[in-house]
């Protein structure tokens, strides 16, 4: 038994590791664009971010399609989210992408809608 409880908690450990490390690559990648950050960027005031895209997710909002995106940067996560669509090409985990909005707070979560996107290849 304890040797299973040893073998779990490296395997946790290592797992850590492997997303702490793939946050700090994220950092480096888009954090010397010269863009905000998602975890310092000013809610309510037009900010350009960039980072990968995590999970697509098809939510109708009021009876209208919304495609929810989770954008992931390394400093913070942040919801993007375009109302009336149900795809857009090229919108899919692992995507880097850059967009422009506002920021706001929907539910806890922050969150942008509509935004201006650009795909990064």
């Amino acid at each position: 038994m304890g040797q299973e409880k040893g073998r779990l908690r490296r395997s946790l450990r290592q797992w850590a590791s492997s997303s702490d490390q793939h946050a700090r690559d994220l950092r480096r990648t888009y954090g010397d664009t010269g863009l905000d950050t998602i975890d310092t960027a000013p809610d309510r005031e037009r900010v350009r971010l960039r980072g990968a895209i995590r999970t697509v997710t098809l939510r109708p909002r009021g009876g209208v399609p919304a495609l929810e995106a989770e954008l992931y940067d390394g400093t913070g996560v942040i919801m993007v989210v375009w109302l009336g669509r149900r795809r857009i090409a090229g919108i899919s985990p692992g995507r880097s992408l850059q967009v422009e909005g506002r920021i706001g707070v929907h539910d806890g979560a922050r969150t942008m809608y509509n935004p201006r996107y650009e795909l990064i290849p």
